[in-house]
């Protein structure tokens, strides 16, 4: 599963590959993008500037792809397009052009929309009013009627962008008869590239008002409502879920209860309880010494707590205020919380995973509900945080385990 020497750029090209069964890639397109960067060396300018051609000419393609029995051509041509500016994306900020982040996040946006405007029936798009600004959703079903179906709330990460939750179960739910809903939280697509709104450490004040969205429509069953959260939404997930009885399930993938200890120790031990003495150690004696793409990275990381950070990011600066988005990670933890969740829980495990190893079984022995823990691993090809290479994999065991508890037909 080697497409780079580099560790973390080879992790986000395995998710393009991965992505093709459920066709939001083609693998022929991942691999020629990949041989391109390997032959004019891999960088994140190299990375960026391939990915990025490649959503462009998808984009040129698919609005070619006009007429009456194109339809399907131009939404999947869109889809890619998405897939191949998310690519872009993450490493923009390490690019020579890191201010154009916000243009690549459009470029994919405007993707998806397109994406999701010509499936059949195609996505109905609502925005509900959070921290002053709009949470927009894409509300995707099998048709146009007003039979009452089971629907999956889909939960995003830290970094993933929405044509993610298509490959992670939008395609899955709708093969399957149900209802799904995306959306942009805060720290979050929309709400963090365009709004500049970063994470809140209380997501049920996020699912919640989803929550009541969906409940008022006639082709939803307000009694078979489930969430689910991938990458750091297994932690996300379960924390509206202690809050939101009207949940009938919930998913994490990967279980998650503390994000913060995904950070190594020597970046956790530079916060102190001292907003002055942090940043004080932050500024004069570890940002000296960080090589470049340790900057990027931690700019990276840290981007969805803070829009200082992205602020300063996006200008080819180091953020200045360690402490703020630092708290907001600490403030994730869910150990006091997690024993509050009362519906069926499952909770994801991937073997080999480099962000939250071990957190999964910790999740699983604090909630209080009925749950179930299920391990996916190098047998299958699933190991990895969320499993890159195995989608399907993914989506069968999730939504057979749904299936099941909520008494599907």
């Amino acid at each position: 599963m080697q497409l780079f020497d580099n560790p973390a750029f080879n992790f986000q090209a395995l998710f393009a590959l991965g992505g093709a069964g459920q066709r939001s890639t083609d693998v022929g397109e991942v691999l020629t993008a990949v041989n391109t960067i390997n032959d004019r060396g891999l960088s994140n300018q190299t990375f960026t500037e391939t990915f990025t051609d490649w959503g462009d000419r998808l984009a040129s393609m698919a609005k070619k792809a006009s007429g009456d029995g194109e339809k399907e051509t131009r939404r999947f041509r869109s889809l890619r397009s998405a897939a191949y500016h998310e690519q872009a994306l993450y490493f923009v900020l390490g690019s020579d052009s890191p201010g154009d982040e916000r243009d690549v996040y459009q470029k994919g946006r405007d993707g998806w929309d397109d994406f999701a405007a010509h499936c059949s029936p195609p996505a109905e798009t609502a925005t509900l009013p959070y921290a002053g600004k709009r949470m927009p959703l894409w509300f995707f079903r099998p048709d146009t009627s007003a039979t009452r179906r089971p629907t999956i709330i889909l939960t995003n990460g830290s970094d993933g962008q929405n044509v993610d939750m298509w490959t992670y179960g939008v395609s899955a739910a709708l093969d399957r008869g149900w209802n799904a809903l995306v959306y942009d939280g805060p720290g979050q697509g929309q709400l963090l590239f365009v709004d500049e709104v970063p994470m809140t450490t209380r997501w049920e004040t996020v699912v919640t008002p989803l929550v009541d969205w969906l409940v008022r429509r006639k082709d939803v069953d307000p009694k078979r409502i489930a969430l689910s959260g991938l990458s750091l939404g297994g932690d996300l997930a379960p924390r509206a879920a202690a809050f939101e009885p009207r949940l009938a399930a919930v998913v994490a993938s990967p279980g998650c209860v503390a994000p913060w200890s995904a950070f190594p120790g020597e970046i956790r031990k530079i916060l102190t309880p001292s907003k002055e003495e942090t940043n004080e150690i932050w500024n004069k004696e570890v940002v000296p010494e960080l090589p470049k793409e340790d900057r990027f990275t931690l700019s990276k990381r840290f981007e969805p707590y803070d829009a200082a950070v992205m602020t300063a990011a996006r200008r080819g600066k180091m953020f200045t205020d360690f402490y703020t988005p630092a708290r907001v990670l600490v403030g994730l933890d869910i150990s006091k919380v997690a024993g509050r969740i009362t519906m069926p829980a499952l909770v994801v495990n991937f073997q080999d995973d480099q962000f939250f190893p071990g957190q999964a079984q910790k999740l699983y022995d604090l909630v209080g509900g009925p749950k179930d823990l299920v391990d996916m691993d190098r047998t299958q090809g699933a190991q990895l945080h969320c499993s890159p290479m195995a989608p399907q994999y993914y989506n069968e065991v999730v939504f057979d385990w749904l299936t099941e508890t909520l008494k599907v037909d």
